[in-house]
């Protein structure tokens, strides 16, 4: 896309995407502690961006797009870094125990079959849209283990939310405006909605509930 002319929920998107990373890096940087925080799906997120970024040095779109690129991949290594790394006295690894095997080997099978070419790249590129559909799982499964999440971490999850579902409008916009229909993405970015949608009617519920205490008299 050239930012020139890329639709404004694409970019809403990428917004909130930012924004998601950015609530996460402030959390663990200020409190100096990853707390309630997946290392197991930072560490899904990395190899998604890993994957899907390979042309980031031989296919130039745009310098927005080389911008974000670069973003996502030096974002989430550094997350992984302050998780096992710098602060992982901290990291709750006891309750962080999703096996990630099952998410990821899944996902690789089904981008060799179901992909739009046979290529290495295109291979990749479809296990991490597939990956990124379900890379959320270790960090919801973590916060129904622990049974709590931090105001926070609930804002990083809502706003990443909010990225994958306006990616769906994105995809449905280009559909009406330029006849263009990416089917695998648009399913994977269902799929991982519909994970948040849960989570979306905790924190709206949680939030709405925190204003009224907030606002009632003593």
């Amino acid at each position: 896309f050239q930012l020139g002319v890329m639709n404004i929920f694409r970019f809403l998107a990428d917004l909130f995407h930012l924004l998601a990373i950015a609530i996460l890096c402030q959390k663990i940087w200020k409190t100096r502690s990853c707390e309630g925080i997946s290392g197991r799906s930072q560490m899904l997120f990395a190899l998604v961006f890993t994957t899907r970024y390979l042309d980031l040095f031989t296919n130039f779109v745009s310098l927005y797009n080389t911008a974000m690129k670069l973003f996502f991949l030096g974002s989430s290594f550094g997350v992984c870094y302050l998780m096992w790394f710098k602060f992982k006295a901290t990291y709750d690894r006891n309750n962080d125990i999703f096996r990630m095997e099952f998410l990821a080997i899944p996902a690789f099978l089904l981008a060799l079959v179901l992909n739009h070419e046979f290529s290495f790249m295109e291979v990749m590129w479809t296990f991490s849209i597939y990956l990124e559909s379900v890379a959320i799982m270790p960090q919801l499964f973590m916060l129904t283990k622990t049974g709590n999440a931090e105001t926070i971490t609930a804002h990083y999850l809502f706003a990443l939310g909010l990225y994958r579902a306006l990616y769906i409008v994105n995809w449905i916009y280009r559909y009406y405006t330029e006849n263009f229909f990416d089917i695998i993405a648009v399913i994977a970015g269902i799929v991982q909605t519909v994970l948040y949608a849960d989570f979306f009617y905790l924190y709206v519920t949680r939030v709405i509930n925190a204003r009224k205490n907030f606002e009632m008299p003593a």
